[in-house]
This record gives structure tokens, C-alpha cells and sequence, in this order.
């Protein structure tokens, strides 16, 4: 059996190895005669892979003990509201900047709990651009900044990290996360949903500064409450457990690699490789300014795009996956993760050549 190349945006493609590993042990973890699947979350064993997949998780990350790691369920989508329920006082306010869809999804959920102050829009750019921050409308007393470095959709990437003061920074970080080194130093709360850059969809991690804990709402759900999980060891409920250990497999994979600046290195070599081809010819485009060019989630369009469904179904033929674009954006998008192999990039490169020559 060959694999196919995925460059599906989420879940995305996992590293062989760990796949490799997960089907070794599928029904026998280390001589214990159980799936992982199957063991109970409070046993020594589970215990065991959990607390290594934190250790590994703070290393690859930077993460210090002034910080609680969290291992909850319900995906990114699910922090739009714990956010707020958390973090936003009744009566607070809270700055959010938009960059794109899931800036805006984030947008409307924390309007249900409190007054949200769009602090800046990339809207006025058809979102292909970051604007300065200097033009920014923040609030000195916001509870806090969210922001999304990347968006996934559009693939809009900020090149900076917001400097928000004394006011805690947040950051939807679910499509660069351990892609790159990061001064975490600088975030008030992560969060990053799994299916990207971390392992299977259902599981979000987040990364909040201790003293941020305790200050939810007294009407927040408890498996929503942020110190509950911290006090419980992400366990208040049974977990995602197979997710965190297949997590802690790519942890140990990315590890095996050289850490994040490894990885750093070889993912803007596959961004520059492929966007250097996408400008090179007058057959494809990207709508971002080059500055702001996601290194994950590459989108180009066809210059006409009557072809696209025969592009996609060539690229399908040669087990090249997944590579239509959001409805909302249309065109195409490569997603290019942490696991996506370089030889991946030079597959699609070469097709897209190959394309163009037949059709352009």
C-alpha cells in the first residue's frame, strides 16, 4: 500500500512513523494487554503517557511552570466561549482583531458574554493583509487581546507577535503551534486544537498563565472552567485518551526531529519552495501579500477557473489529496503541516507544472 500525500487543512495528515507506532501497539500497550483506548484514564499506565506528553509538550514549546497545559475536548471551536467565560468579567470588555473566518467565529461567540471591541479588521483588504498595528484601537482596560496568527481558510499569517501591554495577549494558535519557535512568555492563554499540528480532531490544548486561573463566571459549566480542569489534571471527566496518546507519539516524533527549530527550518523551505513556484508562472496565484503568506495553508487559484474540477481530479489521481479550497474562498489550498514531507510539496509542484503546460 502507497500513501497518499493529504493536504487536507484539518485533521490533517499525521507522520508515518507514529501512525506506524499506533498500529504496533493498537491492542497491546507495553505488555499490558489492553489498547489504549481501552485503559482506564486513572491508571498508572495512562497516567504515565499523559504526564510524558505534557513534559514533551512544554519542552517542544517553551513552556514554563507558570503555566498550566490543559487537555480538554470540544476542539478550538469550544475556547470561543470558554474564553470569555473564563476571562471576561460581567460588565468587562475584551479587543479582538479580525483577520478572517475564524477571527470572526471567535468574534461572535465572545459577543454572547460581554462588549467585544474589534480592535482592528483586515476586512477593508478582502483579508490579504495585517493591519499595522499602530492602527490598532486597543483598550488599556480590555480583560483581554485575542488574535488568531494564522487563518487557516484564507491562509493569512501574522509575521509579529502583538505586543498588548499589561493586558493579557490570547492566541488562537491551532494551525501553528510547534511549527515554529514561539516566546510564550509574551501569551496570556493558547489554545490549539489538535487536528493540524498536534495529532487527531476532538482534543484542544491549552496553555494559560496561572494567574489567569480562577476567574471564571460563576455560571461557567464546570468542564468549561479552566481551573476545574487544571486542579483535575485535565481528568475532572474521562478525556479524549486516545487523542492525547497519539498527541504524545507526534510530540515524541517532533522531538525525534530536532524540536521546533528544525521543524521551522524545513517548513519554510516547503513555503518558500511552493509559493516560489505559484509567483514563477502566470498560470496560478495567491491573493496574500507576500509578507503575510501562511507557511501552513497555502491557497492558489487557476487562472481560469472553469479547470478546476479537472485540476482536482487529476491531483486525486496521483494521490495528491484534498486540495480543494474552503467553499467560502474557493480556488485551492495546500495545507502543509509539520507532517507533510517535503517530497509531498515536490509532488504537487511537479503536477502543477505538468498541468499548466497541458492546459495553460
Amino acid at each position: 500500500m502507497s500513501r497518499a500525500y493529504n493536504f487536507c487543512a484539518g485533521p490533517a495528515t499525521l507522520p508515518e512513523a507514529v501512525l506506524n507506532q499506533a498500529r504496533e501497539e493498537m491492542l497491546d500497550w507495553r505488555g499490558t494487554g489492553m489498547s489504549v483506548m481501552e485503559m482506564s484514564h486513572r491508571s498508572d499506565e495512562f497516567v504515565q503517557i499523559a504526564e510524558t506528553a505534557e513534559r514533551d509538550f512544554r519542552e517542544l514549546a517553551g513552556v514554563s511552570d507558570d503555566y498550566a497545559v490543559l487537555f480538554m475536548q470540544g476542539g478550538a471551536s469550544s475556547q470561543f466561549a470558554t474564553i470569555p467565560l473564563n476571562l471576561l468579567p460581567e460588565g468587562g470588555s475584551a479587543d479582538y482583531v479580525n483577520t478572517g473566518i475564524w477571527s470572526k467565529k471567535a468574534i461572535a461567540e465572545a459577543k454572547r458574554y460581554g462588549d467585544v471591541n474589534v480592535a482592528a479588521s483586515a476586512e477593508a483588504s478582502g483579508f490579504s493583509d495585517i493591519p499595522d498595528q499602530a492602527s490598532w484601537q486597543t483598550r488599556a482596560d480590555a480583560a483581554y487581546l485575542h488574535y488568531t496568527p494564522n487563518e487557516t481558510i484564507g491562509g493569512l499569517e501574522y509575521d509579529f507577535i502583538p505586543d498588548s501591554g499589561s493586558v493579557p495577549l490570547v492566541a488562537d494558535m491551532s494551525s501553528t503551534i510547534l511549527s515554529r519557535p514561539m516566546d510564550f512568555s509574551k501569551f496570556g492563554l493558547v489554545y490549539a486544537g489538535a487536528q493540524k499540528n498536534i495529532g487527531p480532531s476532538g482534543l484542544v490544548v491549552v496553555a494559560i498563565r496561572k494567574d489567569l486561573l480562577g476567574k471564571a463566571r460563576s455560571n461557567t459549566p464546570t468542564m468549561m472552567n479552566y481551573q476545574v480542569i487544571a486542579d483535575n489534571g485535565s481528568m475532572y471527566n474521562t478525556p479524549a485518551t486516545y487523542s492525547w496518546y497519539l498527541a504524545g507519539l507526534v510530540f515524541q516524533w517532533l522531538k525525534a526531529q530536532g524540536g521546533v527549530t528544525a521543524m521551522a527550518a524545513v517548513n519554510e523551505r516547503k513555503a518558500k519552495k511552493l509559493y516560489g513556484f505559484i509567483d514563477g508562472n502566470d498560470f496560478y496565484a495567491n491573493p496574500i501579500k507576500p509578507r503575510f503568506r501562511s507557511w501552513m495553508n497555502v491557497p492558489f487559484t487557476l487562472a481560469d477557473e472553469s479547470l478546476n474540477g479537472e485540476f482536482l481530479k487529476g491531483a486525486d489521481a496521483r494521490g495528491l489529496l484534498n486540495l480543494k479550497g474552503h467553499r467560502s474562498v474557493g480556488g485551492m489550498r495546500a495545507s502543509i503541516y509539520n507532517a507533510m514531507p517535503e517530497a509531498g510539496v515536490d509532488a504537487l509542484i511537479d503536477y502543477m507544472t505538468e498541468f499548466a503546460k497541458e492546459r495553460g
